[in-house]
C-alpha cells in the first residue's frame, strides 16, 4: 500500500493503518527533543502501543487504555485511499497478451477477451456493471471526488465496506449518495463519528435494505438520528457496540424486520420496551446481552401481550435466563414460531438436553422451532404428555383434579405452568394410574431396571439391565450388538409394557433416548436381528 508523504490537513481523528494494525490520529506536530513532525496514534488494538499519550511528563493526547498509544513518523503511516482507488486495486485491470496475439484483461477473476475492443474501455464498461463490492480491508478513508462514483459504477446494489479507515458518518453519506440502487451496506469495524448535532439527514439511502453496523461505536442516540435517512430499512445488524436502548423509535424504523443487538449493555425490560412496538420486527437477535430476566407485563397468564406483535423469530442465546418464568413469557408473544435459547444457566449445567427441550416445546404452545431443529407434531405431542404427566401430582396437590367441576389449581400452580389446565383439555386430566411417583424433577438420569428379550436366540434367558432414561437408541443398540455379537446396524428394537398388555411398540429412531418413547421401569425390551 502506498504511503502517504503529505499529511492531511484534517489529520486529527482520523483512522490509519500502519502494517494491517489500525489505529485513530489523536496528535500531530513535534515531540522534543526529536526533531521534525510525528504522529500520535491510539491504537485499536492496545497491545500495540507503549504508553497513554506522554512522553517525559509532557501529555500530548490520552488513551483509553495506558499502552494505547504511540508515535510515529508520518511517512510510515497509511493514510488510505478513495472509494474507486480500493475497487480499482480490488477489481483491478491486468492486460495479459494471448498466444494468437488477442488482448486478455482480468476482471476480478475473470479474463475477458478483448478483441477489436479497447481495453480500458472494455473495464470501464466493467465497472458500469459491477452489481456487488467487496472492499473489506482495503484501507478506504473517504468518497474521493465529487461524482466519480456515480460516473463510473452507478449500478452496485451490494459493498462489504468493513474493516476500512472511514472515520465519519458524512464520507459513508458521500458515497451512498452517488449509488441509487445501493441495497446492502456493511460498515463493520469502521470506527465512525456520528455527527448527530448536525440537520438531520435527508433520504440519502434510498434504496437501502441492509444495513450492517457491528463494532463502529455508534449509539442508540445516533442510530435514531441517522435512521430518518433509512425510509425503507429492513435488516440492521448493530453488535458489539455498548448500545442501552434508551428511547423508543417514534418515526424512524418503522420498516424494520430484523434487529440484531448482540454483545451490547445488559439489556433489561425497560430497554426491550422501548422497542416493543416496532410495527414490522419479524427478528430480533439478543445473543449475550446479559438478559437474566423477560416479562411481557400488559398480558395476564394465558393472555398475549401486544408487545412485539409482529415477532417470529427470537434468539436470546448465551444469555442469563435462568427461570422458567421466562420461557413461560415468551408463550405470550403472539407470533412466535422460532425460538434459540442455548447457553443459559437454565440449560446448561449437567441438566438433561432432551428433557429441556421437551419442557420448553410443552411451555410455548405455538413454537415449530427450537435451536434451529424443526418440532414435528409428534415430538410436540410426546412433549405435552410427558410435562403433563411429569406435574400431575404436583397439580393435584395444589388442588387439581379430574372432574371437571373440582378442578381448581391454585394461583402459585397456574403461574408456574400456565398452560397445564390447556394441555388437560387438549389430553384429558391425567389419570391416577399415569401419575409418575414423585420424582425430582430434571434428575441428571433415571436409572430404568429393564428386561431384554432377543427374539431370535427363544431358548436364551432374559437379560435384565439397568439403563439411564436419556441413553439413546444408537447407544441402546451399541451395547447390545457389543453383548450379542450382532452389528449394531442390523438389531431392530421395541419394547412392551405390562400396563399395556399385548402391545409392542417400535423404537424406530437411532437419535432419540428412551425417554421419548416412555419407556419406564419394568418394560421389557424386544431385539430382533
Amino acid at each position: 500500500m502506498a504511503m502517504s508523504d503529505s499529511v492531511p490537513s484534517d489529520v486529527i481523528g482520523r483512522r490509519i493503518d500502519v502494517n494491517g494494525e489500525l489505529g485513530t490520529v489523536r496528535y500531530f506536530g513535534d515531540v522534543p527533543p526529536v526533531k521534525g513532525p510525528w504522529i500520535g496514534i491510539e491504537w485499536d488494538n492496545p497491545q500495540r502501543g507503549k504508553h497513554d499519550g506522554s512522553h517525559e511528563g509532557t501529555i500530548y493526547f490520552k488513551c483509553r487504555h495506558p499502552t494505547g498509544g504511540s508515535f510515529i513518523r508520518p511517512n510510515r503511516v497509511n493514510f488510505g485511499v478513495d472509494f474507486l482507488t480500493a475497487i480499482k486495486n480490488r477489481y483491478g485491470l491486468e492486460n495479459t497478451k494471448e498466444e494468437d496475439g488477442n488482448e486478455m484483461i482480468v476482471i476480478g477473476n475473470k479474463p475477458v477477451e478483448t478483441v477489436g475492443f479497447d481495453s480500458i474501455k472494455k473495464f470501464q464498461s466493467q465497472l458500469n456493471r459491477l452489481q456487488e463490492v467487496s472492499v473489506w480491508s482495503s484501507a478506504v478513508s473517504c468518497a474521493g471526488n465529487k461524482g466519480e462514483i456515480a460516473q463510473t459504477c452507478p449500478n452496485i446494489r451490494r459493498i462489504d465496506l468493513s474493516k476500512n479507515l472511514l472515520s465519519s458518518w458524512n464520507e459513508v453519506i458521500s458515497i451512498a449518495a452517488q449509488l441509487k440502487y445501493l441495497e446492502v451496506l456493511n460498515l463493520s469495524e469502521n470506527k465512525l463519528k456520528f455527527p448527530y448535532d448536525s440537520p438531520s439527514p435527508s433520504f440519502t439511502f434510498s434504496a437501502l435494505k441492509v444495513l450492517v453496523l457491528n463494532r463502529t461505536g455508534i449509539t442508540w442516540t445516533e442510530v435514531l438520528w441517522c435512521a430518518k435517512g433509512w425510509p425503507v430499512l429492513e435488516e440492521l445488524y448493530l453488535a458489539s457496540n455498548d448500545i442501552i436502548i434508551s428511547e423508543r423509535p417514534t418515526d424512524t424504523l418503522q420498516t424494520l424486520k430484523l434487529l440484531d443487538l448482540s454483545n451490547n449493555q445488559p439489556i433489561d425490560g425497560d430497554q426491550l420496551f422501548q422497542i416493543a412496538y416496532l410495527p414490522r420486527l419479524e427478528q430480533l437477535i439478543l445473543s449475550d446481552n446479559r438478559i437474566s430476566a423477560l416479562h411481557f407485563p400488559d398480558a395476564g397468564i394465558g393472555c398475549k401481550t401486544s408487545m412485539f406483535p409482529s415477532l417470529q423469530y427470537l434468539v436470546i442465546n448465551g444469555n442469563q435466563i435462568s427461570q422458567w418464568s421466562s420461557i413461560n413469557e415468551l408463550d405470550k408473544l403472539q407470533s412466535l414460531q422460532s425460538l434459540s435459547c442455548t447457553q443459559n444457566p437454565l440449560t446448561g449445567g449437567n441438566k438433561e438436553p432432551q428433557t429441556i427441550r421437551q419442557v420448553i416445546i410443552a411451555k410455548i404452545g405455538q413454537l415449530k422451532i427450537l435451536n434451529k431443529c424443526e418440532i414435528l407434531p409428534e415430538e410436540r405431542r410426546g412433549a405435552e404428555l410427558d410435562y403433563r404427566k411429569t406435574f400431575g401430582n404436583e397439580w393435584k396437590k395444589a388442588g387439581g383434579h379430574q372432574d371437571p367441576d373440582k378442578n381448581k389449581p391454585n394461583n402459585e400452580f397456574i403461574t408456574a405452568h400456565p398452560r397445564y389446565q390447556l394441555l388437560c383439555l387438549k389430553y384429558g386430566a391425567p389419570e391416577d394410574g399415569e401419575l409418575k411417583p414423585q420424582q425430582p424433577f430434571m434428575l441428571k438420569n433415571q436409572l430404568l431396571t429393564l428386561t431384554i428379550k432377543c427374539l431370535n436366540q427363544p431358548d436364551q434367558k432374559a437379560l435384565v439391565k439397568q439403563l439411564p432414561e436419556s441413553m439413546t437408541i444408537q447407544k441402546v443398540k451399541g451395547l447390545l450388538s457389543r453383548l450379542l455379537k450382532v452389528p449394531g446396524s442390523e438389531l431392530r428394537l421395541s419394547y412392551e409394557s405390562p400396563k399395556m398388555e399385548g402391545r409392542e411398540f417400535e423404537l424406530e429412531n437411532d437419535q432419540q433416548p428412551l425417554q421419548f418413547y416412555s419407556v419406564e421401569n419394568g418394560d421389557c425390551i424386544l431385539v430382533r436381528w
